[in-house]
């Protein structure tokens, strides 16, 4: 990773990923806390499933705003600390 926080996709993990220059990616946060590189041309359906636990029933609308609202908060404090 560069100082800037840049990174080099190795080739076949571009290809892989369909990925040419000026492509955009996102880091998707997996409940283990691992993480998925995701390219941004796809569509919403290539996400489908990537976060669904068997046997853990699904949040709440009221569960996923609160934790949105939490994240953002964390978010927001991060760099404040003391």
């Amino acid at each position: 990773m560069t100082s800037k926080g840049q990174i080099t996709v190795p080739k076949d993990v571009r290809e892989d990923l369909g990925l040419v220059p000026g492509s955009k990616v996102m880091f998707v946060k997996l409940p283990n806390g691992q993480y998925n590189v995701v390219p941004r041309t796809g569509k919403i359906q290539d996400l489908f499933g990537m976060l669904h636990q068997p046997g853990v029933p699904a949040m709440t609308i009221e569960e996923i705003n609160d934790a949105i609202a939490e994240g953002g908060a964390e978010s927001g404090m991060r760099g404040m600390e003391g």
